[in-house]
């Protein structure tokens, strides 16, 4: 029997075939990696995870009759059953809309000029179920909107409610989750083993009623909790 795992099943959905067709090009020539379909709209994409069951969406931004937003949202919102992980795209002149698509459900984002063996490292990283927040821009994007974020839900805590549900090294691990810090970035920053920066991760999350690492940036930005100045 043999201990290799299967491929990750990855679908590239984006309105320009070019791109489609450099992303599958990638993506293919990967040995862990099977592109099972390409869409060009919204409506595109959520018929096509929704049949073919990839474990990975790559997803525009940008498309025609249904946004990639919204389709996000259909495929990886709260009310989605067993939803794919989504590495959203994006490119700095749609910046507005990262923070829209991270609370639809996105598992990630990146640049649209990222380098290939960047895009292949997101989708490996959201495949293993991790969330990914390039620390290059996590600031950038996230941060200089901060000021611009609607306020917290009724359902999320606020500063004073984060600061009492969490341990003083909890909150520290927030606050550099928030600054696009991986786990290794964390523990050499705090002394501490991966292992446990993990741990505290897990922590955060579920004291706090959060998906995933990705939706720990947005509540750390959108209570204030770490300012949106780069």
């Amino acid at each position: 029997m043999s201990d290799v795992p299967p491929p990750v099943r990855v679908l590239v959905c984006d309105d320009q075939a070019l791109v489609r067709t450099g992303y599958a090009t990638i993506f293919s020539a990967q040995p862990d990696m099977e592109v099972v379909g390409e869409a060009a709209n919204g409506h595109e994409a959520v018929a096509a995870a929704r049949r073919l069951r990839p474990d990975v969406v790559v997803m525009d931004i940008r498309m025609p009759l249904l946004d990639g937003i919204r389709a996000t949202a259909q495929l990886a919102g709260p009310d989605a059953e067993d939803p794919p992980k989504v590495l959203v795209v994006t490119t700095f002149n749609v910046d507005s809309h990262v923070y829209d698509a991270l609370r639809a459900g996105a598992g990630g984002f990146l640049l649209k000029d990222a380098p290939p063996a960047e895009l292949v490292n997101g989708i490996r990283t959201l495949a293993r179920g991790e969330a990914l927040l390039a620390p290059a821009v996590t600031r950038r994007l996230i941060g200089h909107f901060a000021e611009h974020l609607r306020p917290a839900d009724a359902s999320r805590p606020a500063v004073q409610d984060i600061v009492n549900a969490l341990t003083p090294r909890e909150l520290e691990v927030l606050r550099q989750i928030a600054e696009g810090l991986s786990n290794t970035e964390i523990a050499a920053s705090l002394f501490i083993t991966p292992e446990t920066v993990k741990t505290h991760v897990s922590r955060i999350l579920a004291k706090l009623g959060l998906r995933d690492r990705v939706q720990a940036v947005v509540l750390a930005y959108r209570t204030g909790l770490v300012s949106g100045t780069p």
